[in-house]
């Protein structure tokens, strides 16, 4: 693998100027310059989409539908008709939910687990407490546990909750508290022995993968990981907030009703009193007027992303990428996404790394997660002693370290853990961060510690 020169990266960012150690990104990543200036670009020229016959109208359509064949080539999905967009994950997981309503039956259960975000529990919860008890329909929702010490999923666990009657599984790619990455591989296969009854014949259970910090770090290949369901947001992979995807198989789509109801979701001309005719996938899940100008530049952040590891690594020589993907119709080979979130996981695993071994220095603090940087994401969640995750996170702010304390919507892990309050202070890391950052970062804790210890003392005297 090429050296990766993270500081040519960096050339693209406003933030580095600025002073900022982003140490955040678990959260949201920050935009390249270049995506701001597509941003707004795009706005002094667009209109509508499959809403008009201006110039305008028909470079912007033709732009925003390229947007769902970029995003499927970045999945290896097998075309267009696989992608859902919408706003985030959390609603990409609510449109998974509720297209699957209707075919829940009474006794069917649902199996998630106490390590996810309250984006893929608390829709199901809504749905087996709320929704389907409305139309007299009992189904119950199942938690796997997690081991306390690694933060990694039981899995034998999680393989006695699924039986026949387990409709579908629902797990995160990663988790954004204790960073443990369950194996995709192992819960297919688990998901494929249940047998369950599903409409279209088959006898296995569906597989959805909430992949917010999956997505970001890893190769993910909706073909070969043979998940039924894939759930991530693109503000989490430089581009600016609004757009998130849901990737399905086309056969659940096509068969599911629709999450929203409205305009271009429709056929054209097919509606009648007593009927309605669903427009052809992906628009079928694309009622009202979407977020235009989100979805073409989500896609371009996934082009530039290419661009700017290639010129990081040398891959494109002195002059730039070798094939400047960014603003390109033409699609991308497997390899190059490959090549590129190689690099991604192999930088933030170094930072991960250095971190874990940095922080477990520090006094009184507990490191939740697994030991290992290559078992995890890019991030690490800490407490120490004596001081609550606000008050941390807030000195670590007046010192230049951005990070977040809560319980980053991971309530039900905290709760397992015995937090209480269920919160902890967490630093995530993206590919433009640097070993400076965890090195400020790590010394901004240090004497945030140094300073409790010192009060602590005078208290004391």
């Amino acid at each position: 693998m090429r050296t990766f020169d993270v500081e040519l990266l960096r050339r693209h960012f406003d933030f580095p100027r600025l002073g900022r150690v982003v140490t955040n990104n678990a959260a949201s990543t920050q935009p390249p310059r270049e995506l701001t200036a597509l941003y707004a670009e795009l706005a002094a020229g667009y209109e509508n989409v499959h809403r008009g016959q201006s110039d305008a109208s028909v470079r912007t359509t033709e732009r925003f539908e390229r947007s769902y064949d970029t995003v499927a080539n970045w999945l290896n999905a097998p075309s267009r008709r696989s992608i859902v967009l919408c706003r985030n994950t959390t609603e990409a997981i609510n449109t998974a939910m509720y297209s699957l309503l209707t075919e829940f039956v009474d006794g069917d259960n649902v199996v998630t687990t106490l390590l996810e975000h309250n984006s893929n529990f608390v829709p199901w919860h809504g749905l087996t407490r709320e929704l389907l008890p409305r139309f007299g329909r009992r189904v119950e929702l199942r938690l796997a546990r997690f081991d306390h010490q690694t933060g990694t999923l039981d899995l034998d666990h999680l393989s006695r909750l699924v039986d026949s009657r387990t409709k579908i599984i629902c797990c995160s790619g990663a988790s954004n508290f204790l960073g443990s990455k369950p194996p995709i591989d192992r819960l297919r296969q688990i998901a494929d022995a249940s047998g369950y009854a599903q409409p279209d014949g088959s006898r296995r259970s569906l597989l959805l993968i909430d992949g917010a910090q999956l997505v970001p770090t890893a190769a993910v290949d909706v073909q070969q990981s043979d998940v039924d369901y894939l759930a991530f947001s693109f503000h989490k992979l430089l581009a600016p907030f609004g757009v998130g995807v849901l990737c399905a198989k086309e056969d659940l789509l096509a068969r599911a009703r629709p999450f929203l109801y409205g305009g271009d979701m429709i056929a054209e001309g097919q509606v009648f009193p007593d009927a309605v005719g669903y427009n052809q996938l992906p628009w079928k899940y694309a009622a009202g007027t979407p977020n235009i100008l989100g979805a073409i530049v989500s896609a371009e952040a996934l082009r530039l992303l290419l661009d700017l590891v290639d010129e990081a690594t040398g891959r494109g020589g002195t002059e730039g990428p070798a094939t400047p993907w960014f603003g390109s119709p033409a699609p991308f080979p497997r390899s190059a996404i490959e090549q590129t979130m190689a690099v991604i996981a192999d930088h933030t695993r170094r930072l991960t790394c250095h971190a874990l071994d940095q922080l477990q220095q520090i006094p009184g603090i507990t490191i939740y997660g697994p030991r290992s940087a290559a078992d995890r994401a890019p991030l690490v969640a800490f407490n120490i002693a004596g001081r609550r995750p606000i008050d941390i996170a807030t000195a670590l702010n007046r010192l230049g370290v951005e990070s977040r304390a809560g319980c980053h919507c991971a309530t039900l892990a905290h709760h397992e853990l015995g937090l209480d309050p269920p919160a902890s202070c967490r630093l995530s890391f993206a590919v433009y961060n640097t070993l400076d950052d965890v090195a400020r970062a790590v010394g901004a804790l240090r004497r945030i510690v140094g300073a409790t210890r010192r009060t602590l003392h005078r208290t004391i005297v």
